[in-house]
């Protein structure tokens, strides 16, 4: 596939080097040659200098050949993306995505508008790693989390602490503590382990730190929790570090389900800017949330959960330390560099969100056609979570799921048939009109896609 990229700032620097990862020829424009250099250090990519609306600049990277052609060009006003893609799309692209961060465009009327002009898919990375903060302040348990078949099953990853009752245990025993109606309710489907993931056979043991990967029936989650050790709660009280893009998005959104948000922000210019379009449950306050006196005198010990979402990763980091020795339950921190994504789990923040990682997932989509209706990475494992739509005829639906030859880094987790969901297991057969949620490395992502055509 030929994928054009414009834009070599952080997202589209990570989606070329995913692109490539699995085989796809990729082309990134920029006018800064020093971070094209940087990029082509360390993927092989088709570099070319040029401005992200230079029509020089797509020719030369052959936008006409384009399978998927993505403006994410960084540090200019968003509009310009959008003229980037549909140039691109009048050339000849196939699909064109823009980043913008006007959020009038994301309305679905809007987004219809732009969709016949030409524009395939418009997204705002602040937006999705706001909405992906408030799916995750919803589970107390889990260090990251989501939902599939409409909310029927639930995919969950819990790090083992020196207390966890399942250490040096293998998998096939750690099914014996339930009863056959528990353990059919839920699956282990991957450990992250020391920055490898591994897909668990029956005589895999679990050890300290281990980040285990399960997916869960509604009916499984009290029983799971109960033999962890993991408790349920619901916030009502949030505090967020940060009044950037990201925390007043995440704090708009927040206020129609929290009794209390509180939105903390350094500089005071931009807190009587918030003060203006906050909804009226939003309180705004200016001051240094890295001063933990500070956070104190606010009431950080009453709330129930903590967002750092400043852009200093480090400062994210250290205030969700500081949160939790307060007693605060829930921690989420903004982390963008990679390197520090393992560091932050370490220390104890409860959930990493990275903008780079979401876009991923939303722009990754498209490669895949209108078979997947999902996809998404979850923090500390490089696995990718998708969601299929079983075709009439697709070579899934051939066989036992042990008999079919399915890609043995990857694993069916559960399947939703009409509005039963259930785990799959070797014995099932997945029938067409199936929603499947599939956990796959992504070294077999093209072969996965490969059984649902």
């Amino acid at each position: 596939m030929k994928v054009v990229i414009d834009g070599a700032g952080e997202i589209g620097s990570h989606l070329a080097k995913l692109f490539f990862r699995e085989g796809n020829d990729v082309a990134v424009i920029d006018d800064e040659k020093s971070r094209l250099e940087a990029l082509s250090a360390s993927v092989d990519i088709e570099p070319v200098e040029g401005d992200p609306t230079s029509i020089k600049a797509l020719t030369e990277a052959q936008v006409n050949k384009a399978d998927l052609f993505i403006a994410v060009y960084p540090y200019v006003q968003q509009e310009v993306n959008i003229v980037a893609a549909l140039f691109a799309k009048s050339m000849g692209a196939k699909t064109v995505v823009a980043r913008t961060k006007n959020l009038e465009l994301l309305s679905s009327k809007n987004r219809q508008l732009l969709k016949n002009m030409g524009l395939d898919m418009p997204l705002c990375p602040e937006k999705i790693a706001a909405e992906q903060v408030v799916s995750q302040l919803r589970y107390n348990a889990s260090s990251d989390s989501m939902d599939f078949a409409k909310g029927k099953l639930h995919i969950g990853a819990f790090r083992l602490d020196e207390d966890s009752p399942i250490l040096d245990t293998k998998l096939v025993d750690f099914t014996t503590h339930f009863s056959k109606k528990e353990s059919s309710a839920f699956r282990v489907i991957a450990i992250s382990r020391d920055d490898t993931t591994i897909m668990p056979k029956f005589d895999t043991k679990f050890k300290y730190g281990d980040l285990v990967y399960l997916i869960i029936m509604k009916e499984g989650v009290k029983a799971l929790n109960d033999y962890l050790g993991l408790e349920d709660f619901s916030a009502s009280k949030v505090m967020i570090m940060g009044g950037g893009s990201v925390g007043a998005i995440t704090a708009s959104l927040l206020s129609s389900e929290m009794s209390s948000v509180k939105l903390i922000e350094l500089k005071r210019e931009r807190c009587v800017e918030l003060a203006e379009e906050m909804p009226d449950n939003v309180e705004v306050i200016n001051g240094d949330a890295r001063n933990t006196d500070f956070l104190y005198e606010q009431g950080l010990s009453s709330s129930d959960a903590f967002v750092a979402l400043t852009g200093n990763d480090e400062a994210n980091i250290l205030a969700c330390v500081a949160a939790k020795k307060f007693g605060v339950s829930r921690t989420v921190a903004e982390v963008e560099n990679m390197e520090y994504v393992r560091l932050a789990e370490e220390m104890g923040v409860d959930v990493v969100i990275n903008k780079k990682l979401v876009t991923a997932s939303r722009i990754y989509k498209l490669t895949l056609g209108d078979r997947a209706n999902y996809v998404r990475y979850m923090s500390g494992t490089d696995a990718e979570v998708l969601e299929y739509t079983v075709s009439e005829g697709s070579a899934i639906t051939k066989g036992l799921l042990k008999n079919i030859d399915f890609p043995s880094d990857a694993v069916i987790g559960g399947i939703l048939r009409g509005n039963e969901a259930f785990i799959a297991v070797g014995d099932t057969q997945v029938q067409a009109g199936d929603r499947v949620a599939v956990f796959t490395l992504p070294s077999c992502v093209k072969e996965v896609d490969r059984f649902f055509k």
